[in-house]
């Protein structure tokens, strides 16, 4: 019933206008605006809703994963750009000082947009 739908996910924020400037020029992604709403257009062709929301509370998951080509590299520009790594406890020793995770899986660090939202980047092992 659904299999031809162009479906799109989406989160919420507190700030659209913060999450413009985030998603646009911290990002580098194209970013779009409708009745008040952010349309984020990914490199897949895809998109992505922000939708503003007053009583906003962020997600506790990863909302966005960004795959990269070199993570390490990723990382270092978004750094130079005021953009800050999680360091989860749990993950002990296995995430190194960039905040990159290189336990099971692909290399993944983890950031959070102005509204509190987790986001990734993550690279594939070779």
């Amino acid at each position: 019933m659904l299999s031809e739908s162009q479906a799109f996910s989406g989160f919420s924020a507190s700030d659209i206008a913060e999450e413009k400037r985030f998603y646009s020029d911290v990002l580098g992604l194209d970013v779009s605006e409708e009745y008040g709403m952010l349309h984020v257009h990914l490199g897949s062709g895809a998109h992505v809703l922000i939708y503003p929301k007053a009583d906003h509370i962020p997600a506790t998951y990863t909302v966005l994963n960004f795959p990269v080509d070199d993570i390490e590299k990723t990382v270092d520009e978004l750094v130079a750009k005021g953009v800050a790594f999680e360091r989860y406890e749990q993950m002990g020793s296995e995430v190194d000082e960039r905040g990159i995770f290189r336990g099971g899986g692909p290399y993944i660090a983890w950031f959070t947009d102005p509204a509190g939202n987790v986001l990734s980047v993550l690279q594939e092992r070779e």
